[in-house]
């Protein structure tokens, strides 16, 4: 059996007896409540469709394991693998004007192929889509076909585009962006935030393609990875920030600061102002800070008091402060500067900007999973998402999924969803 799904006709062309007829399985109250959304808001059923192709009257198919959604004159049909990555769904689109196939460039990090999904269309160029039969954290994803990220990639990339998000419960803080020149003690600022708030949080791990040295281990003090895997995942949009360093990349990728969100922390981002630059053009929704001395003597003491650089190190630093300091002053991209002219105001100050007091709670909240039935049937109603366990011997509860407050979205999270179960009692 496979998910197939069914699209609300918003001229009425089908009668109420034939659209039962479609879906045989829902309950004489869910038939009245549907009754009664014909005259409000437009609706979406999704329901087993039997092996084979199969129309169900709404411009919706289903064929082995490949889900087909017509919005205008496209069809976008998800399954498969990607061509670029057999780990990930496939998605190819066939335009009706045309006549024509094409396989888009697909962004952001996208779900693992499965046994069966269901696909419903949304407002902003999204579609959404629940995968059968999978893990909490791996259930609910949307594919944005024609949102204003889309849009800005397909004009930038020149080509088709579409993007995966992975959505999640909830809310999250904003990442942090603190950058500032060498010696200005942004570092030291960093490490006292981490120390009073250790799980309040924490950092992203960078990505390389230099090799480990001693001790290093993958995915704690680096991802390590080869450079024409990483140069792929940059072109595909998949880091927000990178740069080459004596012959090797490293960079930020989306879904390492994703990944600390999810885990309940605030993911702080210590990169300099060319790094910052690319995050604030990015889809990542941070706060931007920068540090500053309270002078260019006083970063130059600094500098020479550390007793760890030559003469010519330390002007090649005060150089390249100077450039930065004035990049940070300028250029738009930081919303606060602190001047850190004394370490223990400077820390009061930073903790101000954050929201932090004497009252903030001391642990972050970690995402939690969206668990769903193995067998159960969907429907929309406006902006609620209401999946009906089916089956025998089952309690018929349902869950609702309410996505009128998510935000975020490709290449990283869609967040805001609320979920909510109603018991058949």
């Amino acid at each position: 059996m496979l998910y197939g799904f069914g699209f609300f006709c918003s001229n009425r062309l089908f009668s109420l007896r034939s659209v039962f007829t479609f879906f045989p399985k829902f309950s004489q109250a869910e038939l009245e409540a549907f009754k009664s959304s014909m005259g409000e808001a437009a609706a979406f059923f999704v329901d087993h469709l039997e092996n084979g192709q199969h129309t169900n009257g709404f411009g919706v198919k289903s064929e082995d394991r490949d889900t087909s959604v017509q919005i205008g004159d496209r069809s976008y049909v998800i399954g498969g693998s990607h061509e670029g990555n057999p780990l990930f769904l496939g998605v190819q689109i066939h335009d009706k004007t045309t006549n024509k196939w094409s396989s888009p460039t697909v962004l952001g990090t996208g779900p693992k192929p499965c046994k069966g999904y269901s696909a419903i269309v949304l407002k902003q160029g999204r579609i959404l889509v629940i995968k059968k039969g999978s893990a909490s954290d791996d259930s609910i994803w949307f594919l944005e076909v024609d949102s204003l990220f889309v849009r800005e990639q397909r004009k930038l990339l020149g080509k088709e585009v579409v993007a995966w998000s992975k959505g999640v419960r909830g809310n999250a803080e904003k990442p942090i962006v603190i950058s500032g020149p060498s010696g200005v003690g942004k570092g030291t600022l960093i490490t006292m935030l981490m120390k009073e708030f250790p799980s309040m949080f924490g950092f992203s791990v960078s990505h390389t393609t230099r090799s480990p040295r001693c001790m290093e281990k993958n995915g704690v003090h680096y991802h390590f990875t080869d450079k024409t895997v990483m140069e792929k995942e940059i072109n595909d949009g998949k880091f927000l920030e990178f740069a080459s360093v004596h012959g090797n990349l490293y960079g930020t990728s989306i879904e390492s600061v994703e990944v600390v969100t999810d885990s309940g922390k605030r993911c702080i981002l210590d990169i300099d102002v060319q790094g910052a630059r690319s995050v604030k053009s990015s889809s990542l929704d941070a706060v931007f800070i920068f540090v500053c001395p309270p002078s260019m003597k006083e970063l130059e003491d600094r500098l020479r008091a550390r007793g760890t650089e030559t003469e010519e190190q330390i002007q090649k630093r005060l150089r390249n402060a100077e450039a930065e300091i004035k990049a940070g002053k300028s250029s738009g991209i930081f919303e606060h500067i602190l001047y850190n002219d004394n370490l223990e105001e400077c820390y009061k100050n930073l903790k101000n900007l954050l929201g932090i007091n004497d009252d903030a709670p001391v642990n972050g909240v970690e995402v939690e999973g969206i668990n769903l039935p193995k067998e159960h049937t969907v429907t929309k109603m406006e902006d609620k998402i209401m999946i009906q366990e089916t089956g025998e011997a089952t309690k018929n509860d349902m869950i609702v999924l309410d996505l009128s407050s998510i935000n975020g979205g490709a290449p990283g999270r869609t967040r805001g969803i609320v979920l909510d179960t109603v018991k058949s009692s």
